[in-house]
This record gives C-alpha cells, sequence and structure tokens, in this order.
C-alpha cells in the first residue's frame, strides 16, 4: 500500500535553526522540540521526504542523514534513561531525501503561506515572520 508523502522541511521546522545558515553541511543545532517524536509518528502513516535547500548537494543530504542519526540516538538514550519502551525502528530507514520537490499530499515549512485562492497582500508578504521571529 502506498502511503500519502509528507513533504517536511529542515531548517525550522526539524532543525531548530537557531544559529541560522552556516554552510550547506553544518548543522549546528538541536531538534525543534518534538520533531523526533513527530517523525516516528508520521512514518507510520506517511512516506516522509525531507526536502530542503540542503537537498541540491550530497553533503547537504549527508549532513542531514548524520544530524537525523545523532539525535535519534539522544532520543533513545533518553527514552532508555526513563524507562521506556523502545519499540521504534530506525529514522533513516524510512525517511527519503529526495533531490527535487516530491508532489506531496502535504508539506510542513516554516516559510510559506497557504494558497487559498487568492494572493495575498504584497505588504503582509514584506512583512512576514517564521514562527520563531514573532
Amino acid at each position: 500500500m502506498n502511503k500519502p508523502i509528507l513533504c517536511l522541511d529542515f531548517d525550522g521546522v526539524l532543525h531548530s535553526y537557531i544559529s541560522g545558515w552556516k554552510g550547506i553541511d553544518v548543522i549546528p543545532d538541536a531538534p525543534v522540540e518534538g520533531a523526533i517524536s513527530f517523525l516516528y509518528n508520521a512514518i507510520c502513516y506517511f512516506d516522509v521526504c525531507i526536502y530542503s535547500t540542503r537537498n541540491e548537494s550530497d553533503a547537504g543530504i549527508e549532513a542531514m542523514k548524520a544530524w537525523l542519526a545523532k539525535w535519534e540516538q539522544v532520543d533513545r538514550n533518553e527514552r532508555e534513561k526513563w524507562g521506556m519502551a523502545i519499540e521504534r525502528t530506525g529514522l533513516l530507514l524510512n525517511i527519503r531525501f529526495p533531490k527535487t520537490k516530491p508532489p506531496a499530499f502535504v508539506g510542513i515549512d516554516d516559510r510559506v503561506i497557504t494558497f487559498n485562492g487568492s494572493f495575498p497582500n504584497i505588504d503582509e508578504l514584506k512583512q512576514f515572520k517564521t514562527w520563531q521571529n514573532k
């Protein structure tokens, strides 16, 4: 059975991006709170694709994979510390990093506006702020 595609942005959605852009293969910050748990839940229902400007380069994709593996292990260690069952499978086995934007059922990005059939006011666009800057 094919799952619908969930397309996730990386910086500002999964990666907290507190330090801002440091390079395509430099990912210094922790996940947004709840990101790893969200991914575990999402892979049960969706074909999860992480699609970011980092996907333009193999180095960027490898950096995202290494970051995810690191924080998945931190999450696993935390769950073990508190005696929680570890029934999760590896995220990297269940997440894709496509080179082109996939035809997603739905996407999550911190820098987009949902198009509702009417174009937004240009002044509103010029004043756009991410969730971190509000």
